[in-house]
């Protein structure tokens, strides 16, 4: 009853932006997340097929995958709901940066506990901050994480002067990235814990539905009841958060932190998010979509390095790969 005269309050700015009708929608982004699924068996199998003697299906580089991927699976999944809100996060990479420098710093200086603490609050915060600024100024969000961004990085080359910080505490580094549980990678179950959480949260739980109806139509969702300010503000520090585990799994993976760390990232999870199936303009996503795309652009980069590609030309293929990939899944239905 809440929802009819929540879409009867808000009148025709209730209606979905493009004009399509519901059951098109729904068929639509049922196409898409097959499409992702299809995609990366093909990808697979042509890429074994391409690459049959040079080692793409040995057991350790398929676990070399996984590996370089897990930091940007779990960043993946916070931009998942933020994408889903139809708003963005671009100080994710400049987050890694600064929230593994403040990690091996009060690491070293006070333990472990103090590292891991220094770490989350610090992606907590920048997410807080960008939250608070969207919705109590009501700026848009590109705006907002773009200067984030750009004052994030500033901090991350102060805070130790571009100097790297090793971290040599075993069981920080065996937490986040150098050690394992009954022989799997702590990366791998980081990122495998992040996305049956996300997973479960963003499709089991009365949070992942007020994500998507925020992102369908905030307006309608005001009237309804849902706290839209309120989700806005939870995604993007769930997205900080995220960033700041990845952080530190490439501080506990690399055994130290600098200012360069995630500097590559951003456009990798936005088109891994973008690839499995999340609507850059909110109301549909995926979260096992997002780890697929992962595991996509993790395996288009293997590739490229074991065909003896150089660095220009990985970067033109990569491009063109992407471009098709994005084209692909972005595509919406036509309006009645």
């Amino acid at each position: 009853m809440i929802n009819k005269l929540a879409t009867r309050a808000a009148g025709p700015a209730a209606l979905p932006a493009d004009g399509s009708r519901p059951w098109d929608r729904l068929r639509h982004a049922q196409a898409s997340t097959y499409l992702v699924y299809v995609g990366f068996a093909a990808m697979f199998a042509g890429l074994a097929i391409a690459l049959h003697g040079k080692g793409f299906l040995a057991e350790q580089n398929l676990i070399n995958i996984l590996l370089q991927t897990a930091p940007i699976t779990i960043m993946a999944v916070g931009m998942v709901f933020v994408l889903s809100t139809g708003e963005i996060d671009l100080s994710i990479g400049a987050v890694v940066a600064l929230s593994a420098l403040e990690a091996g710093t009060w690491l070293n200086q006070y333990g472990i506990v103090a590292g891991i603490a220094a770490g989350l609050l610090t992606g907590l915060l920048v997410g807080l901050v960008n939250g608070l600024l969207v919705t109590m100024l009501r700026l848009p969000s590109f705006l907002v994480t773009l200067g984030m961004l750009g004052l994030v990085t500033g901090l991350a080359q102060r805070v130790t002067n571009l100097q790297a910080v090793p971290t040599i505490n075993v069981y920080f580094n065996g937490l986040f990235g150098s050690g394992s549980l009954a022989g799997i990678s702590t990366l791998i179950l980081w990122s495998a814990a992040a996305v049956l959480a996300g997973h479960y949260i963003y499709r089991h739980t009365r949070i992942g539905a007020h994500v998507l109806a925020t992102g369908d139509n905030s307006r309608a969702a005001r009237v309804s009841g849902i706290k839209v300010d309120r989700i806005k503000v939870g995604v993007l520090v769930g997205s900080g958060l995220c960033a700041a585990v990845a952080g530190m799994l490439y501080t506990g993976r690399l055994h130290g932190a600098t200012y360069t760390l995630g500097s590559s990232d951003l456009l990798t999870v936005i088109a891994a998010v973008v690839i499995g199936g999340t609507r850059l303009f909110g109301g549909r996503g995926s979260v096992i979509g997002a780890l697929v795309g992962s595991l996509i652009i993790g395996m288009l980069n293997n590739a490229l390095i074991l065909a003896g590609l150089s660095d220009a030309e990985q970067q033109i293929a990569r491009g063109l790969i992407i471009l098709v990939a994005v084209a692909l899944t972005l595509r919406e239905p036509k309006t009645a």
